[in-house]
């Protein structure tokens, strides 16, 4: 079993409608967190912590 985690960001509320993540050998999978058993995608980890790390430049974090 994978462990699927949501966003520190996720809070009440709006927190239901959250996509969340786990890691794989050698990939990350995301997935809607309303839709646990639906769909997921899958990326390579070095792929997930370039988007990662072009999300935080666009952001000025």
């Amino acid at each position: 079993m994978e462990n699927w985690r949501k966003s520190s960001y996720s809070g009440p509320g709006d927190g239901d409608s959250c996509v969340e993540i786990a890691r794989r050998p050698a990939h990350i999978a995301i997935r809607d967190s309303k839709v646990p058993d639906g769909a997921t995608l899958s990326f390579p980890a070095s792929m997930f912590a370039a988007f990662l790390a072009g999300l935080k430049q666009a952001s000025g974090a």
